[in-house]
């Protein structure tokens, strides 16, 4: 049997612990890293670490299709579905065309992505906190700030993955 590194020991826990929306940021995360990757091995011409960083945000965005529910939210899931198959098939143009800028395109989308869960997990713990009846909410569902908490208000989210 393999021994396990600390660091690997401490992603292991923080997958089984996460919630099921954190896993979703998680997920997001690896697929900028990877398509971070593949941008750099174009403009180093490191073709390895291009491949390899391709195929694992390819992966993780085929993992994002697979894990939508589309009996919560048929519509939403249609275009989640949609936007991941897109940046999919753009990843494999960048491969054919060698280029940086297409994954450059993907990386803008995966960003925007990741910024717009993040909202809506600020939004279900604030929901959820609400309905708790707790008087304060310090935020520790996602690594943004919240430091005046005077946002305006935004409709109410009902999102379920």
């Amino acid at each position: 049997m393999k021994a396990v590194s600390g660091s690997q020991a401490y992603l292991r826990t923080k997958v089984l612990t996460a919630s099921p929306a954190e896993l979703r940021l998680m997920l997001i995360d690896g697929a900028i890293r990877f398509a971070e990757t593949a941008k750099h091995g174009y403009a180093t011409k490191n073709y390895e670490a291009t491949f390899e960083g391709t195929t694992k945000a390819q992966a993780i965005l085929m993992e994002l299709v697979n894990a939508l529910r589309p009996e919560q939210s048929p519509e939403l899931c249609e275009r989640l579905s949609s936007l991941y198959t897109y940046m999919y098939q753009r990843l494999l143009e960048a491969s054919i065309e060698k280029s940086e800028v297409i994954v450059d395109e993907v990386l803008k989308l995966l960003r925007f992505e990741r910024e717009t869960w993040v909202l809506c997990m600020d939004e279900l713990a604030r929901e959820n906190h609400a309905a708790s009846g707790v008087k304060s909410m310090p935020c520790a569902t996602a690594p943004t700030s919240c430091a005046s908490g005077t946002e305006p208000a935004r409709p109410r989210l009902s999102v379920q993955i």
